[in-house]
């Protein structure tokens, strides 16, 4: 079954990034990466990496989990509009797709049911559950053969704590100065501050559960 689409990623990031009175070019030079990467990821050209994906929402003090929620109505009907002519707009939108601590995923969340997200470099996340007011990432993860967490193979840190355990092919942590091989069954728990990277060397699709407790985004 088809996973429950999820609206575009990049025209949240837009609205968070507005609302923040952050310039495009601010945000892309404090997360390393060019203006035009950026751009293109609020205009749905391209998905952000996961790398780069947490690297924005660290930089704009949203939460990962809050990429997943769907806009209000009037947010949705002209979010360029919105930011240009009602700040206050802006804010309350934001305010909506920002963690909803009144909004359950579950308690059952079938296959056919579970939102996506399609990220760069051959990765998709989709999402399992949520139980109101907490700031929990509860993913069912894969990544296509050759995909990475990275493009550009650089390491990434973000706050948390992750925990995960693959059940299908093989993936290749990157700890710090470590390298670790999972396989099916094996799992893996950490500080996200610890510099990481995932990748998938395989010729099959690696697949697993990761669940990341974050701090609460002020």
């Amino acid at each position: 079954m088809t996973p429950a689409p999820v609206p575009p990623v990049g025209a949240r990031i837009r609205q968070a990034r507005v609302a923040k009175g952050v310039s495009l070019r601010a945000l892309a030079r404090e997360i390393g990466v060019s203006a035009s990467l950026v751009s293109q990821i609020e205009t749905g050209k391209s998905q952000p990496s996961v790398s780069t994906l947490y690297a924005i929402t660290t930089a704009l003090s949203i939460s990962v989990e809050s990429l997943f929620d769907a806009y209000e109505d009037e947010a949705a009907a002209s979010p360029v509009v919105a930011a240009a002519a009602a700040p206050a707009t802006v804010l309350h939108a934001l305010a909506a797709f920002a963690a909803d601590p009144g909004r359950r995923i579950g308690p059952l969340v079938t296959p056919g049911e579970r939102e996506q997200l399609e990220l760069d470099s051959g990765v998709v996340w989709e999402r399992l559950g949520h139980v109101p007011g907490t700031d929990v990432d509860f993913l069912l993860v894969t990544y296509r053969p050759g995909g990475s967490s990275s493009s550009s193979g650089g390491l990434m840190r973000h706050t948390g704590t992750e925990y995960g355990c693959l059940t299908s092919g093989e993936l290749v942590l990157t700890l710090g100065f470590d390298e670790y091989t999972l396989r099916p069954g094996d799992a893996v728990c950490f500080e996200s501050t610890t510099p990481h990277r995932y990748r998938n060397d395989g010729a099959e699709p690696a697949v697993g559960v990761w669940f990341v407790f974050s701090q609460s985004v002020q």
